[in-house]
């Protein structure tokens, strides 16, 4: 999840921010038959290359007056290629707010083929993305040099709720949808999708949040759900308040291990020769960039989004820790710029403003800024690394303009098996969530990793996690279910790259191979 980036992410569930919060409109029994889909080419180059094609489906804007206005929700396929096929497997990516289209790629990575006897369907959720309307509130938020996070002063503080609320209200403009945001409106939406495909089920393959919309879809719809993975798993109890200020102590765990394999490899960076070292120069460029952006445009908060994915995936460590390398010895800020432009397109708050949307209207958060003050002052106390940046993220949901709901009562009673994934280090999802959703599903088996920093970082080339997947898609088993409160196996997590100019990587082409196919798949899921 973006914070959920998440991570991008209830004690706060208890205080309602909108008055009268309604249940979300979510009922199974919801009548609503969608026209089949017409599909043509795909417009993506590598949608195209990979044999895919694309279409739209209709559906209502609200179920609850399925002849009112509809959305148009953008889907490709790529469809089985055995002569027997398992039936559809719908992927999300997460966010909230990922676009999922190009995701009807991601079977060719299950290993020993397992995936090529599956329709795979990808699809942008409503407001994302290619799906109509898309959602936009205010391109330029997210640009250069924006007003230090840490609110040391009551003015900073002003001005960054001014700003939120300055979002929020510019939100507006996207007019009746944004009352129909909620995971449940998304999971009713891939219930039209099985039917417009003529499927009595269906098969999931769920990403960060998006483990969340298959939890939701399999409280509905349970027997409409076949197999399912589930990786990088929200913890129900949690969305969304709460799992915010529980990512962002992990988060502060997790840069510090970076630091740890930054001091690792000195010889290559020259950054310090201890994690503590590292650390040091990193709150010391910050401040420094806090004072005198680089370039004008890079400042402390945009030093700090860069780092945020260290914090999520192994993936770009070797970027960023060249980034670190050329500003503080070359004054390199371009790098930085081009780091910050790949995780926040200019003029681009798609994802953002559908992230708000969701997460918004969930469920209902903190009505007292106060709480939140209290709350995110001491966290930062503890983990200050990004605490009050995740907290401005959120924060328009002080302001949103729509009503929330109630959070749906997690319940994997009747589902017939899933299979959870969770490294137990992951920032953005931590592992608690995992191993609740564990409990509230009998029938599924958990992967962890112990050690593992990578959020929902399956099929990326560990075999013992992903010939684990390839066998429950190939044959619907499980891994042994284990007694107790913990996971029923173990496997090593997605491991740190090797830097460019270390002796191992200049020998290891089986390493080069295997870090380039996270690296696709990183961007397939960069949400």
């Amino acid at each position: 999840m973006k914070r959920i980036v998440a991570a991008v992410a209830a004690a706060g569930l208890a205080a309602g921010l909108m008055a009268a919060a309604p249940a979300a409109s979510a009922e199974p029994g919801v009548q609503f038959t969608p026209a089949p889909i017409a599909w043509g080419p795909c417009a993506s180059a590598s949608l195209k290359a990979n044999g895919a094609e694309c279409g739209f489906l209709e559906v209502p804007m609200d179920y609850a007056k399925p002849g009112g206005t509809k959305v148009s929700l953008a889907v490709s396929r790529i469809k089985h290629k055995t002569p027997q096929s398992q039936g559809i497997m719908l992927v999300n990516p997460g966010g909230p707010g990922g676009s999922g289209l190009g995701l009807s790629v991601l079977g060719k990575y299950v290993p020993n083929h397992a995936g090529d006897n599956y329709d795979w369907i990808g699809f942008d959720p409503r407001g994302v993305g290619s799906s109509k309307p898309a959602l936009t509130c205010d391109g330029n938020y997210f640009a250069y040099n924006r007003p230090a996070y840490v609110p040391a002063t009551p003015e900073l503080e002003k001005t960054w709720l001014d700003r939120s609320k300055g979002y929020a209200d510019a939100c507006r403009k996207n007019g009746e949808i944004l009352d129909h945001l909620k995971t449940t409106d998304v999971a009713q939406d891939m219930d039209s999708l099985r039917k417009a495909l003529g499927e009595k089920q269906i098969n999931y393959y769920g990403f960060s949040y998006g483990t969340y919309l298959g939890q939701v879809y399999s409280t509905l719809y349970p027997q409409n759900v076949r197999r399912m993975v589930l990786d990088g798993n929200v913890d129900p109890r949690k969305v969304w308040y709460q799992a915010n200020l529980d990512q962002d102590v992990a988060f502060d765990k997790n840069i510090k291990i970076y630091f740890d394999w930054l001091a690792s490899h000195d010889s290559i960076y020259h950054l310090g020769t201890t994690g503590a070292d590292v650390e040091q120069l990193w709150y010391d460029t910050q401040r420094k960039l806090t004072k005198d952006p680089a370039g004008g445009i890079i400042g402390g908060d945009e030093w700090t989004d860069i780092f945020l994915q260290a914090g999520y995936y192994v993936f770009g460590w070797v970027d960023m820790a060249k980034a670190f390398d050329g500003y503080v010895h070359k004054g390199d800020w371009q790098t930085l710029k081009a780091l910050y432009d790949d995780s926040n397109p200019p003029g681009n708050d798609n994802g953002f403003a559908v992230y708000l949307g969701v997460q918004c209207t969930d469920v209902s958060w903190p009505a007292n800024w106060n709480k939140w003050r209290a709350d995110n002052w001491r966290t930062y106390a503890k983990a200050p690394f990004e605490t009050w940046g995740n907290a401005w993220f959120n924060a328009p949901c002080a302001f949103w303009p729509a009503t929330a709901g109630r959070p749906v009562n997690i319940d994997g009673r009747k589902v017939a098996g899933a299979l959870l994934i969770s490294e137990e280090l992951d920032a953005a999802t931590p592992y608690t969530g995992s191993l609740e959703v564990r409990k509230r599903y009998p029938n599924a088996s958990l992967i962890s990793a112990p050690g593992g920093t990578t959020h929902a970082g399956s099929l990326s080339g560990v075999s013992c996690v992903d010939d684990k997947v390839a066998d429950y898609l190939a044959t619907g088993k499980l891994p042994q279910r284990q007694p107790g409160n913990h996971s029923d196996v173990q496997c090593s997590p997605v491991p740190p790259p090797v830097p460019d100019g270390a002796a191992a990587q200049k020998s290891d082409s089986a390493a080069k191979a295997a870090q380039e196919k996270q690296r696709t798949l990183a961007q397939l899921l960069r949400f």
